[in-house]
């Protein structure tokens, strides 16, 4: 095509640095039409479910619509996508980690196709996470295209995910904190520009094409003022428990979901009907939720309760902050149902919601027990960052996103108190995110450990030498040194008739006998042979290995299964792989 000819010529003929910067603006305002298509197709799903339903038949709407979200989104994977469904900011750190930054084009549309349906339908995930995968996939799939290296691809990815972030919010600050806090945790970088140049494409073609202005623009919002300080410390510790209970509830549903012995659509069923009984009796559960935390801003609370059973109830202050209360509580149950019972969604703007609702319960509390001058707006806007900021172990990106999205750069000081207390919170409970608690412990995701990520992804079976020598236990000391004489190693493994490993013999073990005719005849293998100082196993990790070699002293060790020797390996083959990785990932 045209343009990749252009770009092509271009690439050959401009500076590495002018190419990363435009490509920085043609994957930024890629990944902003894409975030700009998936907000319109929720946006016009939603408002073609609603006309029909909302007012005539209220509870065919809230039963029907989430559970139908989540079966047609599984059917849409196993019939359009194979079955392959990896979803969510762990899939990209895996693809960074494991894959080389490269992510599969699939990507570039399906997550659009499959976050539409849940999430216009009515699942109670948001369409972030979604949006980060689609833009990491546009910025990874252009790098291949123009055979860009790993450090380059790798910084186009993270551009892309910036810019669907940046877009989502009308926040390209916010953009930016979220590639540096979690996609590139661990990756040594030194040029950010094409990351900046691609969140404000993002943020600007989501402006223009939506004329989008502030996301949360609340007018009663209140002044800050210093005397208001415990209020805010109080929310920060409230954010930093809940938070904590989110990820567990989180955790507590995915586990029991992939537990259950059925089939992939059984399992929808059975989660979509769950999440359908929540939204029948809790409304603001159906869809993202934003539109609840305006209308609690707004003082539209008849609004909010309305449309569940609870209107036939006698209406109270306090009976509202009961209703509130259990969709706060009901909330992680029903984000987790909708991701992992097979609908596509992520965690933004349920901690988001959920953060505001607890914010207005915890403000309004302390209103009705008579405490004065409570800033009930601004413990709605602050709540949102705390939970968010311990739900993804991410504080500037909670600090700015909400900065950015509400205009509330006034409240930075509780901000950044409420968001950094959650988020010490969670760390203290948990030191890495339990959505990528598995992937870590794997060792299939970089940490901010740079060394111990490298050690990572070098495969232990690559580094085997199978090209060993052995020598069966019972042989004769003729036959070891013929095998010296014909062999080239240093090291001779020794073992039975099963291939099981007894023990190693040096050449500094045999040397002094092998001109001694007196001395060999005396001697035997079991006598020559000793035990090898440390045994690796073929599936240990390198971070094991290395520490072997550095605890024996050694610069050979054998490589076993089962007590069956497969090979040996060097330390310094390990340490070249080492440095070869270093040039390419530093």
């Amino acid at each position: 095509m045209l343009h990749e000819i252009v770009l092509f010529w271009l690439h050959k003929n401009i500076s590495r640095s002018q190419f990363m910067i435009l490509s920085g603006i043609l994957v930024g305002s890629t990944a902003g039409f894409a975030a700009v298509l998936l907000k319109t197709l929720v946006h016009e799903i939603h408002r073609l479910i609603t006309i029909k339903f909302i007012f005539e038949q209220q509870l065919v709407f809230y039963f029907i619509f989430p559970m139908l979200g989540i079966v047609l989104t599984t059917l849409v994977v196993i019939v359009f996508f194979k079955g392959q469904d990896r979803k969510g900011i762990p899939a990209i750190l895996y693809e960074i980690a494991q894959n080389s930054s490269m992510v599969s084009h699939v990507k570039m549309y399906s997550q659009v196709v499959q976050s539409a349906i849940t999430v216009g339908l009515g699942g109670s995930a948001g369409l972030e996470s979604p949006i980060a995968v689609t833009g990491s996939a546009i910025g990874s799939n252009f790098a291949n295209t123009y055979h860009l290296d790993y450090r380059d691809r790798t910084l186009l990815l993270a551009s892309g995910a910036t810019a669907g972030i940046a877009a989502a919010f009308n926040a390209p600050i916010a953009g930016m904190m979220f590639a540096f806090e979690i996609l590139l945790t661990g990756v040594v970088f030194s040029d950010f520009i094409p990351l900046i140049v691609a969140s404000v494409c993002g943020s600007l073609i989501s402006r223009i094409v939506l004329n989008e202005q502030t996301l949360f623009l609340f007018h009663s919002r209140h002044a800050f003022n210093y005397k208001n300080i415990p209020f805010y410390l109080f929310l920060a510790v409230a954010c930093g428990f809940y938070a904590r209970y989110f990820l567990v509830i989180t955790h507590w549903v995915e586990h029991r979901l992939r537990s259950m012995k059925v089939k992939r659509l059984q399992k929808a069923l059975i989660g979509g009907l769950i999440l359908s009984l929540l939204c029948c009796l809790f409304p603001p559960l159906f869809g993202e939720g934003y539109q609840t935390v305006k209308d609690l801003v707004n003082g539209k609370i008849g609004a909010i309760i309305g449309l569940s059973f609870f209107k036939y109830l006698p209406y109270h202050d306090w009976f509202v902050l009961i209703f509130l209360g259990l969709i706060c509580l009901f909330k992680a149950f029903a984000t987790s149902l909708t991701i992992f019972s097979g609908g596509n969604g992520g965690n933004f703007a349920p901690a988001l919601f959920a953060g505001g609702i607890l914010g207005y319960f915890i403000a309004t509390a302390a209103s009705l027990l008579g405490i004065p001058d409570v800033p009930i707006f601004n413990m709605v806007i602050v709540g949102m960052a705390g939970v968010m900021s311990g739900v993804l172990y991410a504080p500037l990106t909670a600090i700015f996103l909400i900065a950015e999205s509400s205009s509330g750069y006034d409240l930075f000081i509780p901000l950044m108190i409420v968001s950094v207390t959650s988020y010490l919170m969670a760390k203290r409970f948990s030191h890495v995110s339990p959505d990528l608690q598995e992937l870590t412990d794997k060792g299939q995701i970089f940490t901010t450990e740079h060394d111990r990520n490298l050690l990572s992804l070098i495969p232990v079976a690559d580094l085997i030498d199978k090209d060993t020598q052995t020598v069966q236990i019972d042989a004769s000391i003729e036959d070891l040194i013929s095998l010296i004489r014909t062999g080239s190693r240093n090291m001779i493994a020794v073992v039975n008739k099963e291939t099981e490993l007894e023990g190693i013999i040096t050449l500094d073990s045999i040397r002094p006998v092998m001109f001694d005719k007196d001395l060999k005849e005396s001697l035997s293998i079991i006598k020559l042979m000793s035990l090898p100082p440390a045994l690796i196993d073929e599936e240990e990790s390198m971070e094991s290995i290395l520490r072997k070699f550095d605890d024996t002293g050694s610069w050979v060790l054998p490589v076993t299964h089962d007590q069956r020797l497969i090979g040996f390996i060097s330390k310094s083959k390990v340490l070249n792989r080492y440095r070869e990785l270093m040039k390419a990932y530093s």
